[in-house]
Formats: structure tokens, sequence, C-alpha cells
């Protein structure tokens, strides 16, 4: 899709040509002399359009307005939610007309999250998979233009919607494939095509490399499948080559049996979505190639099937870490924490300022936050706020878990350094607490996207969360800078 920024005052928008017109009208909207204002007050007074957050009006060719459709969305208060549900339903009514061009004009100056939510609905309502579909619909929808009263703090907000749709779109394709397409070989071609993009190197390792570097826990995960293992390396270099950079982990199952540790059947289909951690960190970096910050960031990946066979690793198997570290492996379905913590060793040597992991790793966490907001462990105050914060001004909202040394006593095993998994109690803890042996001493912190990263029942499919949440909180550092 293509976006512009158009700043119109209200007496133009009747002769905006464009296929969709979608008027936000706030709780201050007041009668105007201009054709749009009078429609909206002719339409309040009649009771077909209410003062009520969320409700949505198609007008079909209105008289004296250039567009074809006319949507007229009240948000309330202008808040994030009522805005994203306004943008999300006004774009449903018109979505079977199947519009190509499309102006959103808010009639009151937005705030930047605002205009963030706005624009991100949008995209979201008119997305859809297509890849592996023989004949799919393409999507209509090829331009958006925001206009209205705007002020210079939008034109930033803006940029940063448009680089955050970009980037939240190759996430959701890349999470969306089913794991015949989007093997580990394939993912690591999608890291190399971002190398086209200005800032961006990309390099992937192989089985050689991956044993020569001894990360005997990656490759325990990853010997059952007949898929070789890709790990994979992206920069991006926006800063100072001394400038220490922040280094994204993200885990990259790309399809997960349960191992030996087999999962039930049922729905165990959504295990394609294992890789989404790998996805954001896609994604992120077409964000960050669209932006340009001035800031160094490594994407590390490690990517692999865990499925079964008679090359698996069993449980009870004690294996060999990067690190060094010994581990006993009672259960093969925790296989995320085994690939994660070869890479978090691997991540010490770019001497990171910082390191932030994302996983789909627990069902715990699921459980503790469900799929409002993901869990974030954190050993830093400052990380910690940063990501808080990150969360909120992205409309994709994080929540810090607690990292007690006492929660670490069920990895105790008397056959190795630690076990990968202790008792159900606290399970999303407890990987955390695992994870914290090898993340080093640079703040770190691990994002557990289990409950965020795709959607089940009838809307299933990736969300490409936390791809906003993590670009703010790395424009948050390039704005503090060294």
């Amino acid at each position: 899709m293509n976006f512009h920024i158009k700043p119109l005052q209200r007496q133009a928008l009747a002769s905006e040509k464009t296929d969709v017109l979608i008027v936000f009208v706030d709780d201050a909207f007041e009668p105007a002399q201009d054709a749009v204002s009078r429609i909206i007050h002719k339409v309040m007074e009649a009771g077909d359009f209410q003062a009520k957050s969320g409700q949505i009006l198609d007008i079909f060719r209105p008289e004296g307005i250039a567009a074809t459709h006319l949507v007229l969305a009240q948000i309330g208060p202008g808040g994030a939610t009522d805005v994203k549900k306004a943008g999300t339903a006004a774009f449903v009514s018109v979505k079977s007309s199947r519009p190509k061009r499309l102006t959103l004009c808010f009639l009151q100056k937005p705030s930047a999250l605002a205009v963030r939510v706005a624009l991100t609905a949008l995209a979201d309502a008119s997305y859809s998979y297509t890849t592996t579909k023989s004949n799919p619909p393409e999507r209509s929808l090829r331009d958006i233009t925001l206009t209205g009263p705007l002020g210079k703090s939008v034109r930033g907000a803006f940029d940063w919607a448009v680089a955050a749709i970009m980037g939240i779109e190759l996430a959701k394709e890349w999470g969306n494939r089913p794991a015949n397409h989007a093997t580990p070989a394939l993912i690591a071609q999608a890291a190399r095509a971002l190398t086209k993009l200005s800032g961006v190197t990309c390099q992937v390792l192989g089985p050689k490399e991956v044993a020569r570097l001894g990360m005997g826990a990656f490759q325990a995960v990853a010997q059952g499948s007949d898929q070789p293992l890709r790990f994979i390396v992206l920069q991006y270099a926006g800063a100072a080559k001394a400038t220490a950079p922040v280094v994204l982990v993200g885990k990259g199952i790309t399809f997960d049996s349960g191992g030996i540790s087999i999962k039930p059947a049922a729905e165990m289909d959504e295990m394609k979505f294992d890789m989404c951690g790998a996805a954001s960190v896609l994604g992120v970096f077409r964000a960050l190639a669209q932006l340009q910050p001035a800031l160094n960031v490594v994407g590390l990946i490690p990517s692999c099937e865990n499925l079964p066979s008679g090359r698996s690793v069993k449980p009870g198997d004690v294996v060999t870490s990067m690190s060094g570290q010994t581990i006993e492996v009672l259960n093969t379905d925790a296989e995320g924490r085994l690939v994660l913590c070869d890479a978090l060793t691997y991540a010490q040597r770019f001497k990171p300022r910082a390191v932030l992991d994302v996983a789909t790793l627990t069902g715990a966490c699921v459980v503790a936050l469900g799929a409002v907001r993901s869990g974030f462990f954190c050993t830093d105050e400052a990380m910690s706020a940063a990501l808080l914060k990150a969360g909120e001004s992205a409309h994709d909202p994080c929540w810090p878990m607690p990292l007690d040394d006492d929660y670490a006593e069920g990895l105790k095993t008397s056959f190795a350094d630690v076990a990968n998994v202790a008792g159900r109690s606290g399970g999303a803890i407890t990987a955390a607490k695992f994870l914290q042996r090898f993340a080093g001493k640079q703040p770190w912190a691990h994002l557990d996207i289990a409950g965020t990263a795709w959607k089940s029942g009838t809307a299933k499919g990736a969300t490409g969360r936390p791809v906003g949440l993590l670009l703010d909180y790395l424009l948050s550092v390039a704005d503090r800078g060294h």
C-alpha cells in the first residue's frame, strides 16, 4: 500500500476524490457550514448516527460529496481504543465494495497515538493472507491518505505508522505461512532479502558452523528433523561502528510438535506460529530500514523444527550448551528455551548495551495474561520502564513479571547443571529464570508473546505483535543516545 499525508481544512473535504472518505467524529464535534459537517449534524438530529463510541454510518454517494462512500465513525473522547475500534469497523463496513483509495480524516487535531492506531487499524482490517491460496482475492486497498487539521507532530506519528505497518505485515506473512512454506531455509531467505534495504546486512550459519560454535542445546532440538537448522544474524547499522548495539533474539521454531514429549493433536496446526518471535525480528528490521534511526541493532534467529524421530533428543538426555553449561532435557516440548539459550550466549560477542529475546515460550504466560498483554521479565529497572512505556505508546501493551531467585529452585537436577523445566507452578517465570542463566551481565529482558502473537478460532492468524512495541523501544534507545 501507499500512504500519503495531506493537511486539509474541513471545507475542502467535500471535494476529496476518493473511494472511501472516513471521518472520525469525536465528542467535541460542533456543527459548521461545510458540507460534511452539515451531513453529520443532519444524521445526528435524525437519530441515524448517535454520539456513542463505535457507531458507524456508511452513506453511499452523498449529495455534494465527491467520495463514493462517506463513512462517519464515532470515536467518543478520541482515545486509542475508541479510534482502533472505529477505524476497524469503518473499513469493514465498506470492505465488500473493494475500495482502492481511502481518505481518513480527523475533524479535530489528533494525538500522535491516535494517528498511529488509526492507520495500523485500517491496515490490519484490509489485510488478508494469500500466499498458499490457489485463487485468492487480491487486497483492493492501494492508497491511504491521512488528512484533517494536522500539526507538525503528526508527521512523526505518520512515518512511524507506515514503517510499523510494513514490519507488522512482514511478521504476519511469515507467521501465517504453513511450516512447509516457512522452513528454516526459507526464513533465512526472507532475512537475506532484507539486505536489499539500506543499512541491513545478513549472515546465515548452517549445521556445520553451529556445531563448531558448540551450540549443543540448539542442535539437540533440531536433530529430530530432516530440515537443516539455520542460525541467522541480521545487523542494522544506523550509528557509528563503535556504538554498542541492542541485540534482539527471536525464537524461530518453524513447527513445534513437542518432539518426543508430543503435544495433543487438537490445535497442533497452530504450532506453525511458534516462530512468531523470529517473524517479529524480521518485521522490526523492515521497519528500521524504513525509518533509519541512529542506533545499531543485531537480530539473532535460531531456526529449526521440533519433531519426533529416531534421532530426536529424549527426555532425560543431557546436552551441553554453547556457554558450557549442561542441561537435562526433562521435557522436549520445552525446546524454545534450548534454542534461545545458545543464541543468548552468542549475543555476548557483540558487547551489547542490552539484549531482548522474544518468544512464544509458555502456555503459562497465556494463563497469566491472556491475549491482551505480552509478559516480560527484565533485569534492569530502566529497561523495564522503557519496555512498559513502549508498549503503551505503540498500543502493543506488555506487563512486567517477577524474577525472584526462589523461582529457580525447581530447575535444580542431580544430573546436569540445570534442568530445562521445573514444575507446573509459575511456568512462565521458571522459563525466564532458565534463560537468565545465559543472558550475560548487560540489561536483559525476555518477552513471552505466547498469548499475543496469534489469534485462534474464526480469526485465526498472526497478529504481527510485538513489532510495534519493539520498534518503539528501539527508538527510545536511539533518542537516549549513549
